[in-house]
């Protein structure tokens, strides 16, 4: 196993969890225990799932849910008590069943796309949140052709087109974030001015495939907003959503575009 293909496994990795259990999983660990480079990307990636896992526990339940739950656990109760009723039944439903499978194997079909239910609002919540959280570039280099070479590399969107102005702003590095059960390109950029908390890039570029996000902007005109302190901009271009962020007011975020 190398450096890549252990960084593939760990994103997956849960901390706190029995994800650790795993073969593969205690594999990729263990090597990020002798690599610098990897046992500091796996701390930032466990501290973004921490934080995450926060979030996720300070959320309000649902009123009525216990009932909820009640109410279908004792309708499954009441289900059980018909299913010797149903036994003559249930041999036509696997011939049914039989010969859908058949039709599956045997005839031509389109697997069907998964259904998006991700808002724009939460993409930009969720990206804001991992570029102002302590986070680790996956690669470290000002050159722009070795970050999109990268980001091919991992199957991570890298056909993306930069505004002519932020083509000038100096690039820091890039890191690939999780998302929808695709991946989202983190490029990181340094204006000149002193990033606070010892970070090196004040200025964060996110590209992911536009069908990732239920209700993505259809034209390419920039929308604006504030998140989580964060001044954002998103537009789409193609078959990719960029979504623009920085410390800065809507006025000097314009400049970039």
């Amino acid at each position: 196993m190398n450096h890549d293909e252990a960084k593939q496994i760990l994103l997956l990795y849960r901390p706190g969890t029995t994800d650790a259990e795993d073969p593969d999983t205690a594999a990729a660990l263990s090597l990020a225990k002798a690599d610098p480079e990897l046992s500091r990307w796996l701390e930032a990636h466990c501290a973004r799932q921490t934080a995450l896992r926060e979030k996720f526990r300070q959320l309000p339940v649902l009123a009525g849910l216990k009932e909820q739950i009640i109410s279908e656990e004792a309708a499954k109760a009441k289900a059980a008590s018909r299913r010797e009723k149903i036994v003559g039944l249930s041999a036509v439903a696997a011939i049914i069943i039989a010969l859908m499978t058949i039709g599956f194997l045997v005839l031509p079909h389109k697997p069907a796309a998964p259904e998006v239910n991700t808002t724009l609002a939460e993409y930009k919540s969720e990206m804001a949140g991992r570029a102002l959280s302590y986070y680790g570039m996956d690669l470290t280099t000002n050159d722009a052709a070795q970050i999109q070479a990268y980001l091919a590399k991992n199957q991570a969107p890298s056909d993306y087109a930069l505004p002519a102005a932020l083509q000038k702003v100096a690039m820091t590095g890039c890191a690939i974030q999780s998302w929808q059960n695709s991946r989202a390109s983190m490029i990181c950029f340094n204006t000149g001015k002193l990033p606070q908390g010892g970070q090196h890039s004040d200025l964060w570029l996110f590209v992911v495939d536009r069908t990732t996000v239920k209700d993505s902007p259809l034209i390419a005109s920039p929308q604006f907003d504030q998140v989580n302190g964060l001044t954002t901009v998103a537009w789409t271009q193609g078959n990719n959503l960029y979504l623009l962020g920085a410390k800065s007011d809507e006025g000097t975020l314009k400049k970039f575009l």
